[in-house]
C-alpha cells in the first residue's frame, strides 16, 4: 500500500491519543495519530517521523502521523495499513489455493471479519487482521493494550470455522527485524488464552514481517508464532 503525500516531520509530543505536536520545517503541527494504541516505547520527543499529507479543508488537521524512525527503520503506526496492505497481498492467493473473490468488512452471524475469501475449488474462508507495532528484544507482541474486541473477534472465528469455513488470524507486523511473535500475555491474559483455543479449534495463526518506506508498506516474509 502507498501513500499519496507524505512528509518528514520531528515528534514533540501526544497530548491525547488522537492527537501530536510535530515540528515540520520548522513548524509546530497538530497531527492526528492514526492508531490510539500506547506507543510509549516508540513515540518518543526527538523522533523523526512521516506524517500523510491531505488535501486542505479535507480534514481537521493538515497531517496523520504513521510512521517513526527507531533502531535503523521506519515502523509503520497507521493502523488502517494493516488492512490495506494484507488486501494487496491476499489479492496474490498466499493462502493454498487460488483467490477468485476478496470481499472486505463482510458479516458472519453478528460478527464482521476483515476479508472474506473464496477459491476456484470451492474454498470459503474468513480473515481477521491485527496489525502489531509493539517489539520487545526482537519478539512481536499484540495487544499493547487489553482489547476486549479481539477476543470476541476470535471467538467469532471459532464459530465461523465450526460452520465450515477456513479461518485465519493474520498478524502483521508493522516493521523488520523481529525474531518471533507472541501473544501479550501480560498485558491481556484473555487474548493470549483466546489464541490459544484458536489453535486448537484449527484457526490457521500467521505473522508476518513488512517492509516498510517512507511512502508506503508491503507485507513481507512470514514470522514465527509461539502462543
Amino acid at each position: 500500500m502507498q501513500y499519496v503525500r507524505t512528509v518528514e516531520g520531528i515528534f514533540l509530543s501526544r497530548p491525547n491519543r488522537f492527537l501530536a505536536q510535530v515540528n515540520i520545517q520548522g513548524q509546530e503541527e497538530c497531527c492526528h495519530v492514526k492508531n490510539t494504541g500506547r506507543l510509549g516505547e516508540l513515540l518518543l520527543p526527538g523522533a523523526p517521523v512521516i506524517l500523510e499529507e491531505h488535501e486542505p479543508g479535507k480534514r481537521k488537521t493538515r497531517y496523520s502521523l504513521i510512521a517513526v524512525w527507531k533502531s535503523g527503520q521506519w515502523i509503520n503506526i497507521d493502523s488502517q495499513a494493516p488492512n490495506a496492505a494484507a488486501a494487496e497481498w491476499l489479492a496474490e492467493s498466499p493462502l493454498g489455493f487460488p483467490i477468485t473473490l476478496l470481499k472486505r468488512e463482510q458479516r458472519f452471524e453478528e460478527s464482521r471479519f476483515d476479508f472474506h475469501l473464496e477459491g476456484a475449488h470451492g474454498e470459503k474462508a474468513f480473515v481477521e487482521v491485527k496489525g502489531v507495532t509493539l517489539v520487545e528484544d526482537g519478539v512481536a507482541y499484540f495487544p499493547d493494550a487489553p482489547t476486549e474486541r479481539g477476543v470476541k473477534h476470535i471467538q467469532h472465528l471459532i464459530r465461523a470455522k465450526e460452520a465450515g469455513y477456513q479461518a485465519y488470524l493474520l498478524f502483521v507486523i508493522q516493521r523488520k527485524g523481529v525474531l518471533a511473535w507472541k501473544p501479550n500475555e501480560r498485558t491481556h491474559p484473555a487474548f493470549a488464552e483466546a489464541v490459544r483455543k484458536a489453535a486448537q479449534a484449527g484457526i490457521k495463526i500467521l505473522a508476518y514481517d513488512c517492509l516498510v518506506r517512507e511512502n508506503g508498506m508491503a507485507i513481507d516474509a512470514l514470522v514465527p508464532c509461539y502462543f
